[in-house]
């Protein structure tokens, strides 16, 4: 369990901590306006990682109960696309261009539909739920441990982003840098997805 467990959080951390819209852009917010301005955008884009996640909850554990051999075959889509997104990670773009894009700041429900709408998100908790379950007695209790504990990595790493806003904009605007910091994560999932084959 304790391995499961630790295996579960690098892995939520990884995919949910790498560069990617929701990340980008609660650095961005908050390097212009600030972390207390940034709240309700935080706020909201945790509001639509829990529905991303209910969603994927109940469509894998829906589909595995209902066919076991399709495990194999989320696996694999899963793990795909996530190694898709690995590669977006590692060729994106290296400076953050929302910090002068923005007249407005965003709200609650602009951090929702970001979320919402974001397939990142989905895809690894697609990755996530057929891959690193939590074990137990019962397979609802596995999904509803493996939620609660991914929401919370959620709420850790994206407030981290938000507070690091600011010396991530540096960060990012050199350009050796940002690749550097691309590439680690695109190769630790890539990782992370053979692993999850092994074990």
């Amino acid at each position: 369990m304790l391995e499961a467990l630790i295996t579960l959080i690098v892995a939520t951390s990884i995919l949910l901590g790498s560069p990617g819209p929701a990340p980008l852009a609660l650095a961005a917010t908050s390097a212009v306006y600030g972390i207390n301005k940034t709240l309700p955008f935080y706020l909201g884009i945790l509001a639509g990682l829990a529905v991303a996640i209910v969603g994927a909850v109940f469509g894998v554990s829906v589909i595995i109960n209902s066919y076991p051999s399709s495990k194999l075959i989320m696996q694999l889509l899963g793990g795909s696309y996530l190694i898709y997104i690995a590669y977006k990670i590692a060729t994106g773009p290296t400076i953050i261009s929302e910090k002068t894009d923005s007249k407005l700041i965003p709200t609650f429900f602009d951090g929702f539909i970001l979320n919402l709408l974001n397939p990142k998100a989905y895809a690894a908790f697609f990755a996530i739920f057929t891959h690193f379950l939590l074990p137990n007695d019962t397979i609802n209790m596995s999904y509803l441990l493996t939620a609660c504990v991914v929401f919370t990595i959620a709420v850790i790493v994206d407030y981290l982003w938000m507070l690091l806003g600011a010396g991530l904009g540096q960060v990012f605007s050199n350009q050796k840098s940002a690749k550097i910091i691309r590439f680690s994560f695109a190769s630790i999932i890539i990782l992370l997805v053979v692993i999850s084959f092994i074990i």
